[in-house]
């Protein structure tokens, strides 16, 4: 009994696995395959296609697609820069800028 669950566990994963690896194949992404990629609620993904915030896809009216390239686009927005990429480039604009 023991190794059947074990076993059920496992073929679960594998499964989860592939589905994981198909979604990363796929140029077009369906909602729900579009909140998975993403991890945020569906109601959190509705919210940003009706605002306009993501970049989405509507050809009957109804149901909603996503380009995944788009998505990655959008999810790299707002790049936060570190802290020594600031000196640097701080100290890059007083060498450049030396008053004379």
């Amino acid at each position: 009994m023991a190794n059947e669950n074990l076993i059920l566990d496992k073929l679960t994963e594998i499964a989860s696995k592939l589905d994981e690896q198909n979604l990363l194949q796929k140029t077009v992404l369906n909602f729900n395959e579009a909140c998975k990629y993403l991890d945020v609620s569906p109601s959190h993904l509705y919210k940003l296609t009706s605002t306009k915030q993501i970049p989405h896809f509507c050809p009957q009216g109804k149901k909603l697609y996503f380009k995944r390239e788009e998505l990655d686009t959008w999810l790299q927005r707002n790049r936060q820069s570190a802290a020594d990429e600031i000196d640097q480039l701080a100290t890059d604009y007083v060498i450049r800028n030396k008053r004379k």
